[in-house]
């Protein structure tokens, strides 16, 4: 079955919305159920979804280049078994991308992931997630860089990305609170974080797109529009976040998720009727 066309309006705020929630700490999930319930436009399914996520792992690819082909050059020098900060990076982010991609696995297999679409459950994670946030931020002595990683911490980087299948949670969010809670510095902590969305976004997208093959279900003009579109977009979020945090801190993100967690559960309370979220 085809995907429904879509309005260019619909196509630009779902690039925005792509974007921008990828790379800022404040989850797409819970703008994505508002989007259909505010505008009564088609769900756009989760073939454009995962077309338009590729818009960001090429973004998040291109503004740190330096570190993707260091990650390059890391795959050639454990293949030849010598010991450098490059192969040392790419094996952490191997480490930190697995639990993700198993429990992903799991979730699909066992139908469980239906289950984390609860707009109830969305509204509870930016809350609860929003917190954890400030109290990782916060508190603690924060020293670490990306250099002071290692495959133990990488391991605890990829258990805490697998909360991110959680709907509301938030990829990013997620990962630089658990490096802020490690003790590393908001900029290490974001830049690890954006490296090991890199084979995980990719994986995910890759998945879908190999079910939209074996179904038939072609890529539409619109989708690749919207993906174009998510990648400026994306490029000049994360290039502002990086910036940002070396002299701010997460709060203002914090503020925003308890809000917009709170009218979420406002709006569900109300009796408002909410969309599938993908």
């Amino acid at each position: 079955m085809a995907p429904e066309h879509m309005s260019f309006l619909q196509i630009i705020v779902l690039a925005l919305i792509q974007g921008i929630t990828e790379y800022l700490p404040i989850s797409s999930s819970g703008h994505s159920i508002l989007v259909p319930a505010l505008t009564g436009w088609p769900d756009q399914g989760d073939l454009t979804d995962a077309v338009t996520n590729l818009g960001t792992v090429a973004a998040t690819t291109v503004f740190f280049w330096r570190d993707v082909v260091s990650m390059f050059h890391g795959l050639l020098d454990l293949v030849l078994r010598r010991v450098t900060p490059s192969s040392k990076l790419v094996t952490n982010v191997i480490v930190a991308t697995i639990p993700v991609i198993i429990f992903g696995v799991i979730l699909h297999a066992t139908k469980l992931d239906q289950h984390l679409r609860s707009p109830l459950l969305i509204a509870i994670n930016f809350i609860v997630f929003g917190i954890a946030l400030y109290a990782a931020d916060e508190f603690g002595l924060k020293v670490n860089t990306i250099s002071d990683i290692t495959p133990r911490t990488a391991l605890y980087f990829g258990l805490a990305q697998m909360l991110s299948l959680g709907h509301g949670t938030s990829r990013s969010g997620v990962t630089i609170t658990a490096g802020r809670f490690l003790g590393f510095v908001r900029s290490d902590a974001a830049r690890f974080s954006f490296l090991m969305s890199i084979p995980a976004n990719f994986a995910g997208s890759a998945f879908k797109l190999l079910q939209a093959a074996k179904d038939h279900t072609p890529i539409t003009s619109d989708m690749l529009i919207c993906t174009v579109l998510t990648f400026f977009i994306g490029l000049g979020t994360v290039a502002f976040l990086m910036k940002l945090i070396r002299t701010q801190s997460f709060l203002p993100f914090v503020i925003y998720r308890v809000i917009f967690g709170g009218a979420l559960l406002g709006l569900i309370y109300s009796g408002m009727t909410f969309g599938a979220v993908n």
